[in-house]
């Protein structure tokens, strides 16, 4: 089975313009693939001067040629490792002088590796947080003060439906997964009175090259299931949470905030 681009292409969808967005500096984490490329490419083809951190650099350097090439607005990136503070405070400030002022941050760096329970070591436990949860506090924290300073901004936070699920195999990731939501909540009840909104997204299980990689390599049969527990008879692809970043992060969605939104074909 394929995935990029074949299958995204035979996909036809009107997308909608958001005049808000146009100029507005976007910061996108864990950019260079995946979900995070799909937010690029459409927060660049909506005008706004986007800005991504990616782990590998090369990877990331690919994508943003690719995209600029696509739309016509190349994406400024820098190489960070989220699991360190340090870096990521310093990759915002690097891409901040490039786009100019935040005003919408999407939270979507994170991984889904699977460990069975016997093997999962506090080291390991801890690593897992670093990468699902500890980088969305910390990179809103670093853009708040600019956010508030031009008038306010979006934040919009990855989770994922597999903790509402119970997902197996994979404790760490659905233990931090929940926890955005509280945090969603917690954030925008904080920061609400300085005109910023909080959201998370929890997509369903998305068609990325890597996912469908593991799958072929794990369990091909998990293709065909998923759907069986999706009320729509379809595979969710990455512009899929795409479109629904471009709303909470547009002014459409400007009394939005607080809330998780799931986009998984009616799972849950």
């Amino acid at each position: 089975m394929t995935i990029h681009p074949e299958l995204i292409e035979k996909v036809h969808v009107e997308v909608a313009t958001y005049p808000s967005l146009r100029g507005k500096g976007v910061l996108i984490t864990g950019g260079g693939s995946g979900i995070g490329a799909s937010l690029v490419e459409h927060f660049c083809a909506q005008g706004c001067k986007v800005g991504f951190l990616e782990l590998n650099a090369d990877v990331a350097a690919e994508t943003a040629e690719k995209i600029g090439g696509k739309t016509g607005n190349e994406p400024l990136y820098r190489a960070a490792d989220l699991r360190d503070i340090d870096a990521l405070k310093a990759g915002v400030e690097a891409l901040r002088s490039g786009i100019g002022p935040i005003r919408a941050l999407i939270n979507n760096a994170g991984n889904d590796d699977r460990r069975p329970l016997e093997e999962v070591t506090p080291e390991y436990w801890d690593e897992r947080f670093q990468t699902n949860l500890r980088h969305q506090f910390f990179a809103a924290q670093a853009v708040v003060p600019e956010m508030v300073e031009t008038g306010g901004g979006s934040i919009i936070n990855m989770g994922s439906i597999s903790w509402m699920r119970g997902a197996a195999g994979l404790i760490f990731y659905t233990t931090a997964k929940s926890a955005v939501m509280g945090m969603t909540k917690s954030l925008a009840r904080e920061i609400g009175t300085r005109n910023i909104r909080v959201n998370s997204i929890a997509p369903g299980w998305v068609l990325t090259e890597r996912q469908v990689e593991r799958a072929k390599r794990v369990y091909q049969g998990k293709f065909s299931e998923y759907l069986e527990v999706q009320c729509l008879k379809e595979h969710l692809l990455p512009p899929d949470i795409a479109r629904m970043a471009l709303f909470l992060a547009a002014d459409d969605s400007r009394l939005i905030t607080g809330q998780t939104f799931i986009v998984d074909g009616g799972v849950v």
